[in-house]
């Protein structure tokens, strides 16, 4: 498994693209991409851009990994 380099959730930026989205998760980039298509990801299209705000990120793995109860 591949170590993220953001030790907070401060030092993520306000939106994450795939990779960096792979990198928080400690997936591959293709994962990454694979996630952002899922149906219940919190994504965002932009263009032909595909970013997640950070708070809906962050509340999707909390939801995922029993950190919000």
């Amino acid at each position: 498994m591949k170590e993220s380099i953001y030790k907070t959730y401060d030092e993520l930026p306000l939106f994450l693209n795939a990779q960096t989205v792979a990198k928080v998760l400690g997936i591959s980039p293709s994962s990454g991409y694979e996630l952002l298509r899922e149906k219940d990801f919190p994504s965002l299209c932009i263009g032909n851009r595909i970013v997640v705000p950070k708070d809906s990120f962050i509340h999707w793995v909390e939801q995922h990994t029993g950190g919000a109860e």
